[in-house]
């Protein structure tokens, strides 16, 4: 292993549980790197648990080891799972669909149910609610140290049988409109990330700079309907003006030059916001 730890969670910064799971990571291995990827998904947001793992695994070196708390089962029958990805990357978790994105996009190769037996801090056994620290940060830190090899996390389970969110797939219709959903945010800046591949885009043989009129709607509630260009950058557009872009996962977004499109128009995401784009 490569003495990497990568770090996310629900949990904030406002509290010890981030430090505490640092703690116990390195008294495991002293000299392990600890990074953090966010401990800002909102709280039990699964979906945006899975989406910021694919977002940033595959950038990572081989053998970096990912643990990743989004929770809200904690305490039941849900499995506490280590998955290996294609790439050679590994990801402590709970089997709750955290692992959506990274296997539909990155592909898992193994999967193996952590034995709390023997990977679990010793003296934590009566807690239930905090596995983040007592089962994950010390499963991954002994396994990114080389304390145990993947082979020794636990008994192997079928990738096929990893539980994943529900998703709608993108398509373009017979009469050439796209249409998608909003995955998520950009959430630094409001823009809204599609699931629309930009090689959907070129199929369709449309270019930068062609017009399209945007339809977002929230269920069937029309949202916000608009004319807007596809440019290569924010910088083509005028200042308050919106744009479509290829955002960094080479997927379609949406955004305001300099504005939060999400905050003007009050815009979410999920399964039910659907985005359709046609040609002007």
């Amino acid at each position: 292993m490569n003495n990497k730890l990568v770090l996310q969670s629900d949990f904030g910064l406002s509290d010890g549980a981030v430090s505490a799971m640092y703690g116990v990571a390195l008294s495991v291995a002293p000299d392990l790197r600890i990074f953090d990827l966010t401990h800002g998904i909102p709280q039990f947001n699964i979906w945006e648990g899975s989406y910021r793992l694919y977002q940033t695994v595959s950038y990572w070196p081989k053998e970096t080891v990912f643990v990743s708390v989004v929770d809200p089962g904690v305490g039941t029958d849900r499995l506490s799972v280590v998955a290996k990805t294609k790439e050679n990357k590994y990801i402590v978790t709970p089997d709750n669909g955290t692992l959506t994105h990274v296997k539909q996009n990155m592909g898992i190769t193994a999967i193996r149910e952590i034995d709390e037996n023997v990977n679990r801090l010793p003296q934590s056994g009566e807690s239930y609610t905090f596995h983040g620290r007592d089962v994950y940060a010390y499963t991954g830190a002994r396994l990114a140290a080389g304390k145990i090899r993947f082979q020794e996390v636990g008994r192997a389970l079928k990738v096929d049988d990893i539980a994943e969110i529900d998703q709608n797939q993108p398509y373009r219709d017979e009469n050439g409109t796209i249409h998608g959903n909003i995955d998520i945010h950009d959430v630094r800046f409001g823009n809204l990330w599609t699931n629309i591949e930009h090689d959907l885009f070129k199929e369709a043989n449309f270019k930068y700079g062609d017009s399209f009129e945007v339809t977002i709607a929230n269920n069937t509630r029309q949202v916000y309907k608009n004319i807007m260009t596809f440019g290569h950058s924010f910088a083509d557009s005028h200042l308050g003006e919106p744009l479509i872009y290829v955002n960094s996962l080479n997927k379609l977004g949406v955004a305001i030059n300099q504005g939060s499109f999400a905050k003007a128009y009050h815009i979410e995401s999920g399964l039910n916001w659907k985005i359709t784009i046609r040609r002007t």
